[in-house]
């Protein structure tokens, strides 16, 4: 398992543990193919989700991603915007679920799903910062999963020409070191 995959289960984990849920899951969006592919379940359903994918306009999920707020639902047996198939297809069905996005600095990466939460004590707006606070960890580790995988799609001389360059800046001081990072700043801003 990678440590990307590692980082997103141990959310998952912690989320379902905290909320005292019968299930959690963290759904990253592929702004490629505009599906959900889920990337860390935890709890009832997680053999057969881990993995699967869903349309990006699909679901309470689709809805939070394309508004970015966050939905507590507390009775999906009338919510016509419930993906029930997608549920079925994972054999476990929640009566209940709260959904946050997962918000990059310029888009939307994905959704953290938490089904049949237990009592907790707390009280609505307590449990949507919570959430928030694991939708931000979620999106965190998203945003470097992804920075990761690109660095290694570089060829091997490219990424020690990286490491070397870094290393110099690094040790650079004073208004040269300002000035590179200011260059590297307009770089990287160049490719977005």
């Amino acid at each position: 398992m990678s440590r990307r995959a590692t980082l997103l289960q141990s959310i998952a984990d912690a989320a379902r543990a905290i909320f005292l849920a019968q299930a959690t899951s963290i759904a990253a969006l592929d702004a490629g193919t505009r599906e959900f592919r889920f990337d860390a379940v935890s709890g009832e359903g997680a053999e057969r989700l881990l993995g699967t994918t869903f349309p990006f306009g699909q679901g309470i999920a689709g809805m939070v991603a394309q508004t970015g707020e966050a939905v507590v639902v507390d009775d999906l047996s009338t919510d016509p915007r419930f993906a029930r198939s997608v549920a079925e297809g994972s054999g476990y069905v929640p009566t209940a679920m709260m959904v946050a996005p997962l918000l990059g600095e310029e888009d939307t990466l994905g959704v953290l799903s938490v089904l049949d939460r237990g009592r907790t004590g707390r009280s609505s707006l307590e449990e949507l910062r919570l959430l928030g606070a694991f939708a931000d960890q979620a999106a965190i580790a998203l945003a470097i999963g992804d920075d990761a995988e690109r660095a290694s799609a570089l060829p091997a001389d490219d990424l020690a020409r990286f490491t070397r360059l870094a290393g110099r800046l690094d040790a650079a001081g004073g208004r040269r070191r300002d000035a590179a990072l200011r260059l590297l700043e307009a770089l990287e801003d160049l490719l977005r």
